[in-house]
């Protein structure tokens, strides 16, 4: 379980949404931090689009939990990045730097990741870049 959060996050930080959907089940859960669920790996895509015309985020000092025997696993890590276009109801983006510790959580099934959680503090990123 945790080789396929182990490639996710090394797509992740590759920028390579097309290597991160291959580790996602066709059903996949996409909780986002403050926001709703996101279903299936077309809405993954479009959530990384956005995300990739927003932000420029690598993750470093990345440590992975594994619990196979409940089918889940977790990450902590550190998101190191850059403000490039401002995302609607946030501060403007004036190419802001910041970095804040996150974390994500997984269900994983037959190989792929079929939830995807992540956790973050909000009020920190927007006092970081405002």
């Amino acid at each position: 379980m945790a080789d396929v959060v182990k490639r996710y996050f090394e797509a992740f930080n590759a920028k390579d949404t097309r290597a991160m959907l291959d580790c996602l089940s066709d059903d996949v859960a996409h909780h986002v931090n403050e926001g709703g669920v996101r279903r299936g790996k077309e809405a993954f895509a479009a959530f990384c689009d956005h995300m990739s015309r927003c932000y420029d985020e690598t993750l470093t000092d990345m440590v992975i939990f594994d619990a196979p025997e409940h089918g889940r696993a977790a990450a902590e890590y550190v998101v190191n990045g850059r403000y490039l276009e401002t995302d609607e109801g946030l501060p403007e983006a004036k190419g802001q730097r910041y970095q804040l510790p996150a974390g994500s959580f997984f269900d994983v099934a037959d190989g792929l990741i079929t939830r995807v959680t992540t956790r973050y503090n909000l009020s920190d990123w927007v006092r970081q870049v405002s």
